[in-house]
């Protein structure tokens, strides 16, 4: 009896063998880069980690079809590397000696990427299912609408234009003040000029000047 067990079970295995490995039909290839997600926080991959891919793997196939009811013992994972990488099938529950299709299996991996992932706190650049192409996630919508991003920023730029053109004006005015009165003190300055080498003050044009020589004349022939 014993010995009829052991041969059943090394049957099963050889079958196993034969069903799981590299390039075979229905097979897929996982790449799994822990340290370079999770850095010092990384895990250690172990027969834990391999449980619970497996559960994973299960869980995906059962939600994909209501049918299926494929169990734990139904993923086999073989040729498990150290920097961990694996190769996976996932058998049919009802005879358990051949596998599940393929497309079968990538649709449900494809349909519970997000879950996976988030199993083991990675994402499709850092578990790879190098078969099955990754999941496009949705694309993130801004929180604040386009349009008034776009107003916002044309408003800026008249309020910069508007604020410029007011500096600017005053900048000028200021400067055409300063010439004025500039200009101005230079007309009401003393100037001192030089005649005949005798230096005297300039003529007060709207006072007037007096020659003194004339004005004793004047006095004179005014006494005759």
């Amino acid at each position: 009896m014993l010995r009829a067990l052991l041969l059943i079970l090394s049957v099963v295995a050889i079958a196993h063998a034969e069903l799981c490995k590299p390039d075979a039909q229905n097979a897929f290839k996982v790449r799994i880069s822990i340290k370079t997600a999770l850095g010092d926080n990384a895990y250690a991959w172990d027969a834990n980690e391999e449980y619970l891919f497996k559960a994973m793997v299960a869980f995906a196939m059962r939600r994909y079809s209501s049918k299926s009811t494929t169990q734990i013992s139904n993923v086999l994972l073989c040729n498990v590397t150290d920097r961990v990488s694996f190769w996976f099938v996932v058998t049919d529950s009802s005879k358990n000696v051949t596998t599940v299709p393929g497309s079968e299996v990538e649709a449900a991996i494809r349909m519970n990427r997000n879950r996976i992932n988030n199993a083991f706190l990675l994402s499709d650049k850092t578990l790879q299912f190098l078969k099955i192409t990754s999941t496009l996630s949705p694309p993130v919508e801004p929180s604040t609408p386009v349009w008034l991003i776009v107003f916002g920023v044309v408003l800026c730029l008249i309020v910069a234009g508007i604020v410029f053109l007011i500096v600017s004006g005053i900048q000028k005015h200021k400067k055409k003040n300063k010439e004025s009165t500039e200009r101005e003190n230079l007309e009401e300055k003393v100037e001192v000029t030089l005649e005949n080498g005798i230096p005297c003050e300039a003529l007060d044009l709207k006072a007037g000047h007096i020659n003194g020589v004339f004005a004793a004349d004047d006095d004179r022939f005014t006494s005759l």
